[in-house]
């Protein structure tokens, strides 16, 4: 497996990949690899030729008050895994890199507010703008044929498919399924903040939003009631609730009658640590 650290790098290897006809995927990733991660390399290495990951944790996406500084740097063991889950090359630049001109007056991208206002956005202002524009960089950078995203953070993934359709890029996102801990735990890299017993008790989040998909699907008409007995039921486990929505899963609208594709979206905090799952209910 080769690393890339700087623009030169990286447009070299793949725009050769590129001249001998191989089609290049992209994983984008903040490091502190987890089996979530591998899955969507793995993902990658069936679309692709060649597969790029990205370890750069993007201080854009951060709001104040979030954990940037602290949040788990591991690149050795992020390497190891890579090579292991057959990664051709892994991109690690470095803030200049990224932001040649510094984070004070770069070039940015602003996220749809349709989609990202609300639910992540509305208790992260400003979060996806950072996220369309560091992903719009890697796009610049690696030029991938394909890129793929997980679906734990589903309102990520319809913000970028929007970002890729409306600003004409021409690359496939591919979306993988969540990878979950044996508890029902979505996996993520803030899990590492959780003790043992915290992680194991944290599974009971995705119980319960698949207990609210389960009454959708079986014809509950009161979706507001489903999301305020979830909620009551997330507290009773001793979380604390940012939201609990059921929306619709294209573009995450309020449902309307005749709509049948339905997300189940929730944030908690379980203890300091925020916690996001969402489930299918259709």
């Amino acid at each position: 497996m080769r690393q890339a650290t700087n623009r030169e790098q990286i447009r070299a290897i793949t725009r050769r990949w590129r001249s001998e006809g191989l089609k290049t995927a992209l994983v984008p990733t903040m490091g502190n690899l987890h089996r979530g991660h591998l899955a969507l390399v793995e993902a990658a290495r069936r679309e692709a030729d060649r597969v790029v990951t990205s370890i750069y944790v993007n201080p854009a996406q951060f709001g104040e008050g979030e954990d940037f500084d602290n949040y788990p740097r591991t690149l050795d063991s992020d390497c190891e895994l890579l090579e292991q889950a057959g990664c051709d090359l892994v991109f690690v630049p470095d803030q200049r890199t990224m932001y040649p001109y510094g984070l004070e007056n770069p070039v940015r991208v602003l996220a749809p507010a349709d989609l990202s206002t609300s639910l992540e956005g509305k208790s992260r202002p400003g979060h996806f703008d950072g996220v369309v524009t560091v992903v719009a960089r890697l796009f610049n950078l690696v030029d991938p044929d394909v890129a793929v995203f997980g679906e734990k953070d589903f309102q990520q993934l319809l913000v970028i498919r929007r970002m890729v359709e409306d600003l004409g890029y021409g690359i496939r996102i591919v979306p993988v399924p969540t990878v979950r801990e044996p508890s029902g735990l979505a996996m993520s890299s803030r899990n590492n903040y959780l003790g043992a017993e915290e992680r194991e008790a944290a599974g009971a989040l995705s119980t319960v939003l698949l207990e609210a998909a389960e009454r959708i699907k079986g014809g509950s008409k009161g979706l507001a009631q489903v999301e305020q007995d979830a909620r009551t039921r997330l507290k009773g486990l001793g979380f604390r609730v940012d939201y609990v929505a059921v929306r619709r899963a294209k573009d995450l609208g309020e449902p309307q009658p005749g709509d049948f594709e339905l997300r189940v979206l929730a944030a908690v905090y379980h203890g300091c640590t925020r916690l996001i799952d969402n489930v299918s209910a259709i």
